[in-house]
């Protein structure tokens, strides 16, 4: 490489990481304020925001158990809200505090994370019937003030980055076939038996099984 280009590449490398310094240095570590999207499903209504939305299901897409939705739910409010229900399509999905029982409350000017380790849960028992991978899903959340929030979610295998907010229940491995007849009985079953182990009285005296006085004795004196 001459050295003008070496020199103009250099100029604009050093362009790119200005311009990438100065765009964190805005941002700040509010960066949701400044309009900065998240990588997956997000969505604002009200004093609600939903960010970063996924329903995480079994690492392998042919394994039957539950399935997860992942999410981050913002209040800018200063009231709290409480999540009441998440569909996930038409499924209903089971909610979980973090901590207790109860309903998952979002303070006011906080932030509630579902899923993941200590974190509240939101699961949805089929997964395989309410969300197929690689689709974007339907999913509402209904809160106590901001109404039903709806948005498409990604549909997400818990491998890689989504496995640590998978689904906790996995599916027991299936039972594998044993290789032998299903009929196949245990050893020593009859037809394995001698012909004549039914009779045991049969060719033990070398006389017929009902042998007894001839058949003519019981003729005499007639």
């Amino acid at each position: 490489m001459s050295r003008s280009l070496r020199r103009g590449a250099l100029a604009a490398s050093a362009i790119a990481f200005s311009l990438a310094s100065l765009s964190a240095c805005a941002a700040g570590n509010d960066a949701q304020t400044l309009g900065v999207k998240a990588d997956n499903a997000y969505v604002t209504v009200g004093d609600i925001k939903i960010q970063n939305a996924t329903v995480v299901t079994q690492p392998k897409a042919d394994a039957e158990g539950p399935a997860v939705v992942a999410a981050t739910l913002f209040n800018n409010g200063a009231a709290p809200q409480t999540l009441d229900s998440v569909q996930v399509g038409t499924a209903t999905v089971k909610l979980s505090p973090a901590k207790g029982t109860g309903a998952i409350t979002i303070p006011g000017h906080g932030s509630v994370v579902i899923g993941g380790k200590n974190n509240a849960s939101a699961v949805v028992d089929n997964g395989r019937e309410a969300a197929k991978n690689g689709d974007a899903q339907k999913v509402t959340f209904q809160f106590s003030r901001a109404g039903a929030v709806s948005l498409e979610a990604f549909v997400v295998p818990a491998t890689s980055y989504f496995e640590g907010v998978g689904p906790s229940e996995l599916p027991k491995p299936r039972e594998t076939p044993s290789g032998e007849p299903s009929g196949k009985g245990t050893p020593g079953a009859p037809s394995g038996s001698p012909s004549n182990s039914a009779n045991p009285n049969a060719g033990s005296s070398g006389k017929p099984a009902g042998s007894g006085s001839p058949s003519h004795s019981t003729g005499t004196g007639h």
